[in-house]
């Protein structure tokens, strides 16, 4: 899971862990591939989960961007298509406008023929535990339904705002038509877990290739996430 590539603007108060220097990302990126790993996408992951559909040779890894800043387009773009490797972008639908270094839409758009899966956090990134029930299916079921009228693509795949979620948005992301949802709890996602509580891995700025690797490494081992989980910070 990643957020901005790029280093903190002198003047920005968000915290350190949502930067990732764009060197890094590619030092991270170029760590994976040496190792083995290739990036695909949560329907790629799906459909081999429940179909058997090849992922290729070596070792699938997702990799997930959330919020939708416009580095995901000028800086990940390129380092992954280098790569012959694609992403997944957690887009916000009334999102960080391109002044305040969100993504255009023609930058939405450049995502989408390169191949990157569109999901979404959302109309307003609005923590979703405290919305009533006609809130929630706008934040949820309205959001998938612009997106997939604005730019004719699945948008399968709910990311949890801040990572909160609990039994009432599960059963909203569900209602909406959604294959499943991401969370920000850190583990490895299997076939056997709840498909609307996946977990993810968190990178943040200082990171190493071997570091990334090793964090990698260590996951394995984590838990199923829990059914319902508040506080979990960035997302």
């Amino acid at each position: 899971m990643y957020h901005v590539i790029g280093a903190p603007p002198p003047e920005s108060t968000a915290s350190p862990a949502l930067y990732v220097p764009a060197d890094e990302f590619t030092s991270q990126m170029n760590a994976l591939k040496a190792a083995g790993w290739h990036a695909v996408t949560l329907d790629q992951l799906e459909a081999h989960w429940t179909r058997g559909v090849s992922l290729g040779r070596g070792n699938p890894i997702v990799i997930t961007f959330d919020r939708g800043y416009a580095s995901h387009y000028t800086v990940a773009l390129p380092v992954l298509k280098q790569l012959g490797w694609v992403g997944v972008e957690n887009f916000q639908v009334n999102g960080l406008s391109p002044s305040d270094g969100g993504l255009s839409d023609s930058q939405v758009r450049g995502l989408i023929a390169a191949g990157w899966e569109l999901g979404t956090q959302g109309i307003s990134h609005a923590d979703l535990v405290t919305l009533d029930s006609s809130q929630l299916s706008y934040e949820v079921a309205t959001a998938r339904e612009m997106l997939r009228s604005r730019y004719g693509v699945p948008v399968n795949w709910y990311s949890y705002p801040s990572g909160d979620y609990d039994a009432t948005v599960i059963a909203a992301v569900r209602s909406a038509g959604f294959v499943g949802s991401t969370t920000v709890i850190p583990g490895w996602a299997s076939p056997q877990q709840d498909r609307f509580a996946l977990p993810r891995l968190q990178v943040v700025s200082g990171t190493t290739g071997p570091q990334l690797l090793a964090q990698i490494a260590s996951a394995k081992s984590s838990t199923s996430a829990p059914s319902s989980y508040a506080g979990a910070g960035l997302a």
